[in-house]
């Protein structure tokens, strides 16, 4: 595969998770709506739906951003150098992830965003690379710890604005998707 074509499908599946972003924040914009009903409701009927929907809806342009950035980088990443496992891994993060916020967030207020996902994409790169001890494995974990290893203050409660439950699920997810994937590929 060239290289070139290796780089685009790399970057495809973040890609449209963050065209699909910002897509759903320019309707709530240009329309004056609020989306915000379509978040992660803990332990209730209506936060089912934000299983699905929550890592699409952003409460403001800043919100916004500080997801998409991330959310591409790492997403680019894990398919660029892990494009075996690649799905796996952007599939737990994304849902593992919310179900726990579903399941046990002691906060009954509606969760939004895709920080969850970014949350568990990191901590996955950052933990892969100890487990596999492989060069380019651990060099990538080097790198993005010392780009985002600051997202482990993120998972204490800080601010009631923001859902510091979908940082800490998706840390644990990206960790325990590192660990099982890593042991697999390690014995296998």
């Amino acid at each position: 595969m060239a290289s070139g074509s290796r780089y685009f499908n790399s970057s495809v599946v973040p890609f449209r998770l963050v065209f699909f972003m910002w897509l759903v924040y320019s309707v709530e914009f240009f329309y004056v709506l609020n989306f915000g009903f379509l978040g992660i409701k803990p332990r209730s009927v209506e936060g089912l739906v934000g299983i699905f929907t929550a890592p699409l809806i952003h409460g403001n342009y800043l919100h916004l951003l500080s997801n998409t950035i991330p959310l591409l980088f790492l997403g680019a990443v894990l398919y660029f150098f892990y494009d075996r496992i690649g799905g796996i891994v952007f599939f737990r993060c994304y849902f593992y992830t919310n179900i726990l916020v579903w399941l046990f967030s002691p906060r009954p207020s509606y969760h939004i965003g895709a920080s969850g996902l970014v949350y568990g994409l990191a901590a996955f790169l950052i933990f892969y690379g100890v487990i596999r001890q492989e060069f380019m494995s651990l060099l990538i974990s080097v790198i993005i710890f010392m780009i985002y290893g600051g997202i482990f203050y993120g998972m204490l409660p800080s601010d009631p604005q923001i859902s510091w439950e979908s940082h800490l699920a998706g840390v644990l997810v990206g960790t325990f998707t590192a660990f099982n994937l890593g042991q697999k590929r390690k014995h296998g």
